[in-house]
């Protein structure tokens, strides 16, 4: 009994104690409720101020934005006009420059035309001059060496004639002469015969003696004759080679005038063709002289329609232009960029 009452007070202390465990752990949970509470309605309170906080940063910060893009576009407009006062005063004096280069290009060209102009009439006043000097001499000299053939060929049938009327005289006399002495031989042949009827009636010779002497002097005679005939022959026979030679020679004479003749010709033609060559020179010159004027009036007319153009360029058209200068208006322009930077 005593055993189980001792058993029954333990089993009611531990639950006591336990109790109290129980409680105290409830008191603590529940005060460390009431703190999170607490720290709960704090971050609540918390939150909603920071809440408060981002949308009032945000609307600093919207503002903000606002007035730094209006500042922004400002500035860019004033850049902008910058750079357009900048690009119209580099525009003003390149287009100046450019100006003042065509002129000078154009002036140039119009000189370098008339010089070239003036270097062709003379080339062309020279070159007439210079042809007509050589076709007036090739004349001369052809006038003068067909008269001088002509001199010679009427000198030399002067003289052939001359020769030929010496010979013709000549032969007539060596004709008449042996007529003569063929008369005379005729009448001595005559009185030989008469002489020898007279011998032969008045002798007694032997006639076979007598006939021999006879013949032997008849051949005399007809032999003196045959050598006269063929000395006479021989002199008329070397007279006719003489005047063949000199036929031959008149002939080749006369064919190397006509080869003289036939080059003076050639010449006469080679100049015709010469003054030809340089007529179609002179033309073609000409037509390169008008081609080279087109291609220059040409190229005035587009240097005037790009100045035109250059002069009336739509430069302010766009309300963004984006300009493309030259290297030292870039640096330029970008110095004075950052120096408005570094100020503002």
């Amino acid at each position: 009994m005593g055993c189980a009452g001792s058993k029954a007070c333990l089993s009611a202390r531990c639950a006591a104690e336990t109790c109290d465990d129980a409680t105290t752990q409830c008191r603590e949970l529940s005060q460390e409720l009431v703190s999170l509470k607490g720290e709960l309605a704090c971050s609540v309170h918390s939150s909603e101020c920071l809440e408060r906080e981002k949308e009032e940063l945000r609307a600093a910060l919207q503002d903000a934005t606002r007035r730094l893009q209006e500042e922004h576009q400002q500035e860019l407009a004033d850049l902008e006009q910058k750079l357009q006062a900048v690009h119209r005063a580099e525009w003003d004096h390149v287009h100046l420059n450019y100006q003042e280069e065509a002129n000078k290009y154009k002036a140039l060209m119009q000189q370098q035309m008339e010089e070239l102009k003036a270097n062709q009439e003379a080339m062309k006043v020279q070159l007439e001059s210079r042809h007509a000097e050589q076709l007036q001499s090739v004349r001369q000299q052809y006038e003068l060496s067909l008269e001088e053939l002509r001199r010679v060929h009427a000198q030399e049938l002067q003289s052939l004639e001359q020769e030929l009327k010496d010979s013709e005289a000549a032969l007539s006399a060596q004709i008449e002469e042996l007529t003569v002495e063929n008369n005379a031989l005729l009448e001595k042949l005559a009185a030989e015969k008469s002489r020898r009827r007279e011998l032969v009636e008045n002798t007694q010779k032997d006639s076979h003696t007598l006939y021999l002497e006879q013949e032997l002097e008849s051949l005399k005679v007809v032999l003196e004759m045959k050598n006269k005939q063929l000395h006479k022959q021989e002199k008329k026979l070397m007279d006719v080679g003489k005047l063949t030679d000199k036929k031959v020679q008149l002939d080749e004479m006369l064919i190397k005038v006509q080869q003289e003749n036939e080059d003076l010709k050639a010449r006469m033609e080679r100049h015709a063709a010469l003054s030809r060559q340089l007529s179609t020179e002179q033309a073609l010159l000409q037509e390169s002289l008008q081609k080279e004027s087109k291609v220059n009036k040409r190229l005035s007319m587009e240097n005037e329609e790009l100045l035109w153009k250059l002069h009336n360029g739509d430069v302010g058209k766009q309300k963004r232009p984006r300009f493309s200068f030259p290297p030292g208006i870039k640096s330029r322009l970008n110095l004075a960029s950052l120096n408005l930077g570094s100020s503002r």
